[in-house]
């Protein structure tokens, strides 16, 4: 599985942070930055929990 960022659609909630922290971040000019972007086992669940808070639909997992 695979973690898709709509860039252009990211706000910087940094709610997708908070849920899963391991996978990705905000930089110090409030852009997020995704560690990784492929993902299996419980990583898989952490971005699909991250995708789900993103208030604007931002991420996705593919």
């Amino acid at each position: 599985m695979r973690i898709v960022l709509d860039r252009p659609r990211c706000e910087g909630h940094g709610l997708c942070e908070e849920a899963a922290p391991q996978l990705m971040h905000l930089d110090d000019e409030g852009e997020l930055v995704l560690d990784r972007e492929q993902v299996d086992g419980g990583d898989a669940a952490l971005a699909q929990a991250a995708a789900r808070v993103c208030p604007v639909a931002a991420l996705r997992v593919e």
